[in-house]
């Protein structure tokens, strides 16, 4: 399915309220039913799937907050289509006004409340036959080593695992914004389920490298920039490097106490949804001179009498 803005797929405002959510998807779905719409039947049911998707998130209070947090790319990482659709009845919108099979054909199965058995009566109490689906899969967690770099980019890597004695590799997408410790799931890509069920999901936990002149402070950076005494009294002009590789010249004014921690706005990691970055923290350092020539040394004790 096309990864299109869930707000965008309803004509919607991210502002929008559970009720014109709601009224949104059902004049939509009404639209593009695919038992009802004119034209290509193959396209409205693709509408239909679209719609119907972003109404199963944007409907869950839950999934929305996750959504709006973390944005399109990083949501589809981490929900299959089966998770998005699981536990949700359609027939609450359209009020029984759809056929037995349609949620099963057009979604594979995936139609939340629609029953999927058959249910009898001869002559006695009703009974309703549950079609059992085979066990699906075991789950398998790996972790995968990041940079900073990848982090602010994002990347295509290759995770490498062993699995039942054999060394696997699959293709990782690392949306930018990821940070570490955040888990990616690849749906599917676990163990083989026991007799013919669904495979299990592969979890890619993200470890952070760390870097040699950068710190992470979530979605800002820190670096140090170390400045002399003189400097630091009566100020001075300092390059910075960035992690795009471009260099800074950063003005530090006249009594910049040491540790004093200067920012350069949106030069951090960006956020998991795209929209803002964090900053990067220069960290001034003052070095006091361990070791003085004669002449320094008859310098500052004329600024001690001073009072400096």
């Amino acid at each position: 399915m096309a990864e299109n803005d869930y707000y965008q797929i309803l004509g919607l405002s991210r502002e929008a309220t559970a009720d014109e959510i709601k009224k949104a998807y059902r004049k939509l779905a009404m639209k593009h039913h695919p038992d009802k719409a004119k034209g290509d039947k193959k396209q409205s049911e693709e509408k239909f799937k679209q719609i119907s998707e972003a109404y199963a998130v944007l409907s869950n209070p839950e999934k929305k907050k996750e959504y709006d947090e973390f944005g399109s790319q990083a949501f589809r990482q981490k929900f299959s289509q089966e998770d998005i659709f699981r536990g949700f009845d359609f027939s609450d919108i359209f009020n029984g006004g759809v056929s037995d099979n349609f949620f099963s054909r057009i979604f594979g199965g995936q139609g939340g409340g629609r029953p999927r058995g058959r249910t009898f009566r001869h002559g006695g109490p009703e009974v309703h036959y549950e079609q059992v689906q085979p066990p699906k899969g075991q789950d398998l967690q790996v972790e995968m080593p990041i940079t900073l770099h990848e982090i602010a980019f994002g990347a295509d890597k290759l995770v490498s695992f062993s699995h039942h004695g054999q060394v696997e590799k699959i293709s990782v997408k690392i949306p930018p914004g990821t940070l570490p410790g955040k888990k990616l799931r690849l749906t599917g890509k676990g163990s083989p389920g026991p007799l013919g069920g669904p495979s299990g999901d592969l979890y890619v936990k993200l470890k952070e490298v760390e870097h040699p002149v950068f710190k992470r402070e979530g979605n800002d950076l820190l670096v140090d920039r170390r400045i002399k005494l003189s400097e630091a009294t009566l100020g001075t002009k300092v390059t910075v490097p960035t992690l795009d590789g471009k260099t800074m010249s950063l003005k530090v004014p006249p009594g910049t106490q040491s540790h004093t921690k200067m920012r350069l706005k949106n030069y951090g990691l960006p956020t998991a949804n795209g929209k803002s970055r964090g900053d990067q923290l220069v960290r001034i350092i003052v070095e006091t001179p361990a070791n003085l020539t004669k002449k320094q040394k008859v310098l500052l004790e004329e600024l001690a009498k001073e009072g400096l």
